[in-house]
């Protein structure tokens, strides 16, 4: 085994490097400011990671400037992402190694985001029997949050938990690294830690588990409430408890250097066929499903009610639509349409497994479309079917049948 060189200040090995490097590798191969890609990174490997290691072992390790690039959100707005170099992700995924197992034992049950062995569909599953149980919902949603955590406040929690003064000196470092533009431009900060950093979501975690998770515990102990990094719900029995509730959180979070979004908070009621209030707002988001009333059928007699449950959101099967559009399927030089279930079922997969746990029936239209999409490749493909509309999804109705596995849709069972 390779030890760490007895004359370096800390106890970081190539092993604890190498490690690193196989996690990022099999996350992400965007490139930093060094333009160096995950392949051009590859072919001088042990020059790059022996770097990184003799500087986190002697402690004169200092990372470069992160990469901002802008990502456009769904309302118009731009979300400012942070990429830094493959060797800062490694080295980043070094020390976040080495906290995040301390720090797991004291987060809170119902905080579900960034953290092993917890999912998206959990923290969907929990919010679901949460409204079940309770009347009204507070939807939150932090403004720029990432961008403005407390580096002080944030320091001062990690210092409770992590003792080893140079993980401590790394992240600090990481704290403060510089942005710097697309167009070269740096840029200075003050607060804040980077979307798209390794160590950042462990960090955004630590801060709003006593900004918020402690805090609510503390003054509210009966409140449940489900988080997924920045993205929280809060249950609440009456509406007058709701806008406190809603009061108190907005003061502790001003409190912490954090604002509340004004148009997108709300309080919502869990309107159903027992609760009957007159109320204007009755659904919410949350990780890409919209809660709402909606018809459900009774398990023991199989009758219709009206009940509050989830399904993917509008806004989710825009993105879907966004995505077959871009992929031009009718455009597409396959020899067969095999090549096309081969281009396309990691997507679907992708989209089935994730939006098909609760109501996969609304994917319905989005097969739709794709069975569009699909015939009128057919259409350029096939001479004999260019003037023929009808027999050109008669054909594809054959090769359904024909190949009841070639698209992963068919092969779970969804129509169109």
């Amino acid at each position: 085994m390779i030890q760490f060189e007895k004359t370096k200040s800390v106890p970081i090995t190539k092993e604890m490097v190498w490690e690193a490097y196989l996690q990022v590798k099999r996350k992400g191969k965007s490139a930093g400011i060094d333009n160096l890609s995950m392949s051009d990174y590859d072919k001088q490997r042990h020059r790059h990671l022996y770097k990184v290691w003799n500087r986190l072992a002697s402690g004169s390790y200092y990372p470069p400037p992160v990469l901002q690039v802008e990502i456009p959100k769904k309302n118009g707005s731009i979300r400012q992402l942070g990429i830094p170099t493959i060797s800062d992700r490694v080295a980043q995924t070094v020390i976040r190694n080495q906290i995040e197992e301390r720090l797991e034992t004291i987060f809170h049950p119902q905080s579900y985001g960034y953290r092993p062995k917890r999912s998206a569909h959990q923290a969907l599953e929990q919010v679901r029997k949460n409204c079940w149980k309770h009347d009204w919902v507070i939807d939150l949603d932090i403004k720029n949050f990432f961008d403005d955590i407390d580096h002080d406040k944030l320091l001062k929690a990690l210092k409770k938990h992590v003792e080893e003064k140079w993980v401590l000196k790394y992240i600090d470092r990481w704290l403060k690294a510089p942005l710097q533009t697309q167009k070269g431009e740096i840029i200075i900060r003050t607060k804040g830690t980077p979307q798209g950093g390794v160590i950042s979501p462990l960090l955004a975690n630590l801060f709003l588990h006593y900004t918020l998770d402690v805090w609510l515990g503390r003054v509210n102990p009966a409140i449940e409430f489900v988080r997924y990094a920045d993205d929280i719900i809060i249950h609440c029995q009456t509406k007058n408890q709701a806008e406190h509730t809603l009061q108190s959180i907005k003061e502790r979070l001003e409190s912490c250097g954090l604002t509340l979004h004004p148009g997108k908070t709300k309080i919502v009621y869990c309107k159903d066929f027992r609760r009957q209030q007159k109320y204007g707002k009755v659904q919410f988001d949350f990780l890409g499903y919209t809660f709402q009333p909606r018809s459900s059928k009774s398990k023991k007699t199989g009758r219709l009610f009206l009940g509050f449950d989830c399904a993917i959101s509008i806004q989710s099967r825009s993105r879907i639509f966004e995505q077959i559009r871009k992929m031009e399927i009718p455009r597409m030089r396959c020899e067969s349409i095999v090549g096309i279930a081969h281009h396309l079922n990691p997507k679907l997969r992708g989209w089935i497994r994730y939006f098909g746990k609760y109501r996969g029936y609304s994917l319905s239209k989005v097969f739709y479309v794709l069975r569009i999409k699909l015939v009128r490749w057919a259409r350029y493909r096939y001479k004999r079917y260019r003037n023929n509309l009808t027999n050109a999804y008669k054909w594809l109705d054959r090769v359904r049948k024909q190949f009841p596995s070639l698209f992963y849709h068919w092969h779970v069972g969804y129509s169109n």
